[in-house]
């Protein structure tokens, strides 16, 4: 499954590696976007729901900022269907830095 994908390319460095049995949606979506490929993120749409999956993209993807931009912007636009993804993606982090300073 993806979980042991993950721990195949050791994905889950600052973890101990005996507890790994169960991790959260979040942790998992996030880690599959960022290093997974293609067909494990389709695999993460027939095992999770859409609304799930997007929000915590939003959440915890979206936020980790400059590094992560085009990585972004090709999620809203092939997965999510966004028409402007470049706008959308600034949209959201400048959402989520406004947030932090309240």
């Amino acid at each position: 499954g993806l979980i042991e994908q993950l721990k195949n390319e050791n994905r889950f460095w600052s973890y101990d590696m005996d507890s790994i049995k169960y991790v959260s949606d979040d942790i998992l979506i996030e880690k599959v976007f960022i290093y997974l490929d293609l067909k494990d993120i389709d695999k993460l749409f027939k095992i999770l729901p859409f609304h799930v999956i997007k929000n915590c993209w939003k959440k915890h993807v979206i936020p980790l900022g400059p590094r992560y931009y085009s990585l972004n912007r090709f999620l809203a636009w092939y997965y999510f269907n966004i028409k402007n993804p470049g706008k959308y993606v600034k949209s959201i982090i400048t959402h989520h830095i406004n947030s932090m300073t309240r």
